[in-house]
């Protein structure tokens, strides 16, 4: 059985896997960051700079929300999160992203299950139009 993204696995070299702290995808390890990997936060210095930031934390919680509101295995859009907080106008297209990042954040936090066709696909190369769901 596989393992949930968000336990931490021994990879090649005898290190762990890791989520970026801002976008929740993977971290690839590079060969610089071997004395710092325990460190290692961001996978890059724009989810660095950007962090994780007010509306970052409300598109989570729309996420959990509308997911509490929907019967056990339903699924929502991210465009739907990023409406709930952005409001009716056009102001949550530029929350699109924003709500994709918050949801592989739930996926690493072991919350949530992002679905593409039906099945779960990994979050960190994931294209295309997803859909989320509670964890199983």
């Amino acid at each position: 059985m596989g393992r949930r993204r968000g336990e931490a696995e021994e990879s090649a070299g005898g290190r762990a896997d890791k989520v970026c702290g801002s976008c929740g995808r993977r971290i690839e390890w590079r060969a610089r960051w071997a004395r710092d990997w325990d460190a290692v936060r961001w996978c890059s210095d724009a989810c660095r700079a950007r962090g994780v930031r007010p509306v970052d934390r409300a598109l989570e919680e729309s996420i959990r929300s509308l997911l509490a509101g929907r019967a056990a295995g339903a699924t929502i859009c991210p465009s739907e999160a990023a409406r709930a907080v952005g409001g009716d106008d056009d102001a949550w297209r530029e929350l699109m992203e924003p709500a994709r990042r918050a949801a592989r954040r739930l996926v690493a936090a072991g919350e949530v299950e992002i679905t593409q066709g039906g099945r779960v696909v990994d979050p960190s190369t994931a294209k295309g139009p997803m859909r989320i769901r509670r964890a199983r």
